[in-house]
């Protein structure tokens, strides 16, 4: 007899403070990273990531007995994404590098909006709607407002800001368009074989670029083995594994609902963590941000759910 599958669950209580555990636990991801690249050129950084992930994803899969043989098909697809992930990675630690985490949290989690566009053109039947077009251009103010104040303010001499703060909206809108791909992926493709082709990618890739185009060396400091340690074993091993257990559980509407606390943790973190000011300007972008996920996922969930219960209508001539 084949297994029941059983429907998607509400959120309870317990698996709302998870959610919000691993929410929190994402926005604390880009002051790793800005903890990370003080000891470390920000390749070489993310080829320890990626190694530390890799081996975090083999223990999962051996743990879960998960298959790792490539079946025909899925070779050039895993190597995309691999690529996409290893281009988005290394964009997001250079942007760290040369902007401030609190800008980070905010311009690298508003990924949620951009995903919203996206799918508006690559996911069939997932088109644009006048409410979520609201949410994702409430998301794209708050991005403008940090652009904004720097463009319209004198910049410091030698100032890297602006340029980071590019770097990592172009790693914000790769990682919408990873997340789009890996969904897709998904549907075919068991999830420790495209995580697993990231580090295959990533690592050595990484190591290369670092060789050619980071003099800086690497100096093994605790702040740096904690910084790796959040960024390899928190966020890609736990972070990723408790993800999957929620997906497989819960109704994915009620999870994307907490995509919105994501930056305004992150922003928190980096006055918490690293001493950085939050000012009006970082406050203000990090709630339109909030707000515009909040808006564009959760209208467009709303809006998935009233056409799946909607009754199909009748074709003429039958009763």
């Amino acid at each position: 007899m084949a297994p029941s599958i059983q429907a998607p669950r509400d959120l309870d209580v317990g698996a709302i403070a998870l959610v919000l555990l691993l929410s929190a636990l994402w926005g604390g991801n880009t002051v790793a990273v800005k903890v990370g690249v003080a000891d470390s050129p920000p390749l070489m950084l993310a080829a320890l990531r990626f190694a530390i992930g890799g081996a975090c994803v083999v223990g999962w899969g051996l743990w879960t007995r998960a298959p790792f043989r490539l079946e025909p098909g899925e070779g050039w697809p895993l190597l995309g994404l691999g690529l996409l992930f290893a281009t988005q990675l290394g964009l997001l630690n250079v942007g760290v590098w040369l902007s401030t985490a609190g800008h980070a949290a905010v311009l690298l989690n508003a990924y949620p909006v951009y995903i919203v566009l996206l799918a508006h053109w690559l996911v069939p039947g997932d088109r644009l709607t006048v409410a979520t077009l609201g949410g994702v251009v409430l998301g794209f103010g708050g991005i403008l407002v940090l652009f904004a104040g720097q463009l319209l303010a004198p910049t410091e001499p030698g100032s890297t800001v602006f340029t980071g703060d590019v770097v990592l909206s172009v790693s914000a809108a790769l990682l919408a368009l990873r997340q789009v791909t890996l969904n897709r992926q998904l549907q075919r493709i068991h999830p420790v074989k495209p995580l697993l082709a990231q580090v295959v990618v990533g690592t050595p890739l990484f190591l290369l670029l670092s060789w050619w185009l980071e003099p800086a060396p690497t100096v093994l400091t605790w702040r740096l083995c904690v910084s790796l340690f959040y960024q390899g074993v928190v966020i890609a091993g736990f972070n990723f594994i408790a993800n999957m257990s929620l997906l497989k559980t819960y109704r994915p509407s009620g999870l994307a609902a907490f995509n919105l606390t994501t930056p305004l943790f992150g922003v928190l973190a980096t006055a918490l963590v690293i001493g950085e000011p939050i000012g009006w300007k970082l406050a203000g972008s990090a709630l339109l941000v909030a707000g515009g996920i909040a808006a564009a996922t959760l209208l467009r969930d709303r809006a998935f759910v009233a056409r799946a219960s909607a009754p199909r209508p009748v074709p003429r001539g039958t009763r």
